[in-house]
């Protein structure tokens, strides 16, 4: 048999809730990933969140993670959840390997950084035993999309070392026009559209195009009001997967509170 090379990913990370409310389609397909998505248990965990802003690119190395409890203003059971699950000082080392050969600077370590919830919250219903190694790599908020599809590309290599990349994040993320009890129910004309719209480029390989929605797209500034870091792990993982030779796969499409795309997609090398 030969050697596992992982596609790459890009999921939702929430709202946090999906890890409790089983009314979300979401947390059926991501509790359904080693049955239906990725049998094959990877050596090393590599996620992309966009809940860890640096100015240049960073990677947490510990011994047992800490499960950072980064939201506000849900269930108290919320905060009680934990994810220890182990790092990785190897996995560190061979991201900052190929980043090495791809002409970035050495990675900044951060020795004291657990998970924030855009790496737990999939994880704990990806890998809920917590047995995989995981680090996780920061996203420059500053850069842009092709910034970051550049990024993915010079981690590429790691695939074919038994390394899962995964960003994580969400194509539509405004949560100041979210309705609460909307679960299931009317979509934003405005989200459809752009989420549509990604979609389609992401399916038919228009990956400058989508480098550059959030500066384009009509829709953009509603799409994400705070600014690029739900949608940057997505050029990552794009990027990742082999970048302009990316095949897009739309693994799970749904909608939360009116506003929240819950569009998993995964992305494998035509090569």
């Amino acid at each position: 048999m030969g050697k596992e090379v992982f596609d790459t990913f890009f999921l939702i990370h929430g709202a946090p809730l999906v890890l409790i409310d089983d009314t979300l389609p979401a947390r059926t397909f991501l509790k359904s990933w080693r049955e239906k998505i990725l049998p094959e248990k990877p050596k090393y965990v590599l996620v992309i969140s966009g809940h860890w802003e640096t100015n240049e690119p960073s990677i947490n190395v510990v011994n047992r993670h800490e499960t950072i409890h980064d939201f506000e203003d849900f269930p108290p059971e919320m905060y009680e959840l934990q994810y220890p699950a182990p790092g990785s000082q190897e996995l560190a080392t061979k991201v900052n390997d190929v980043l090495l050969a791809a002409g970035y600077k050495p990675l900044h370590v951060d020795t004291k950084r657990g998970l924030d919830h855009g790496a737990w919250v999939p994880l704990m219903q990806m890998y809920p035993e917590a047995d995989v190694p995981v680090c996780q790599l920061s996203i420059q908020s500053q850069e842009n999309g092709t910034y970051h599809f550049n990024l993915g590309k010079a981690l590429a290599p790691l695939r074919e070392q038994g390394v899962l990349i995964i960003g994580t994040g969400s194509v539509t993320h405004n949560m100041e026009s979210l309705i609460v009890n909307n679960v299931g129910g009317t979509v934003a004309d405005w989200a459809l559209e752009f989420d549509d719209w990604v979609k389609d480029a992401l399916l038919n390989g228009r990956y400058d195009e989508v480098n550059q929605a959030l500066e384009k797209h009509p829709h953009a500034k509603m799409a994400h009001p705070d600014g690029p870091v739900h949608f940057y792990p997505l050029l990552t993982a794009i990027g990742a997967a082999g970048g302009e030779k990316a095949k897009a796969e739309l693994i799970h499409h749904s909608f939360s509170r009116h506003t929240i795309s819950y569009a998993n997609y995964r992305f494998k090398s035509a090569e």
